[in-house]
């Protein structure tokens, strides 16, 4: 069992900048992949980003891409989402997720996830 919880959120003006944290309470958090996943008022959830578990893989979603980077800090049991150039349309509930073996797009494949941390950006 892995628990997570997310830290970082906030209010941000368009065009600004936030650091999303992702802290894993055990050591196997390092051999796990890791998801960002946002769900803003009305809609579903979707997939932001995935990184491997050591790191050497990324995906994005298209909307974020150039904008938004993954990253993960296995030492420290910590994963990370670094936003920059926000827009308001990145309002959203943001969580992160965990799983065993490789990366995927698909949120009903992980078996870990936080509680979630609110990005509000406003115009």
């Amino acid at each position: 069992q892995v628990q997570l919880v997310e830290s970082g959120g906030g209010l941000v003006q368009a065009g600004g900048s936030l650091r999303l944290s992702c802290a894993a309470s055990r050591r196997t958090f390092s051999t796990y992949a890791m998801g960002w996943f946002r769900q803003a008022p009305g809609k579903e959830r979707e997939f932001v980003a995935s990184i491997t578990w050591a790191g050497i893989t990324t995906d994005y979603a298209d909307s974020v891409k150039g904008r938004f980077t993954i990253s993960r800090d296995n030492a420290k049991n910590t994963g990370y989402l670094q936003m920059n150039a926000l827009k308001p349309e990145d309002t959203a509930v943001y969580y992160c997720a965990a799983k065993p073996g490789g990366t995927t797009y698909r949120q009903h494949d992980y078996a870990y996830w936080g509680q979630g941390t609110q990005v509000t950006v406003s115009s």
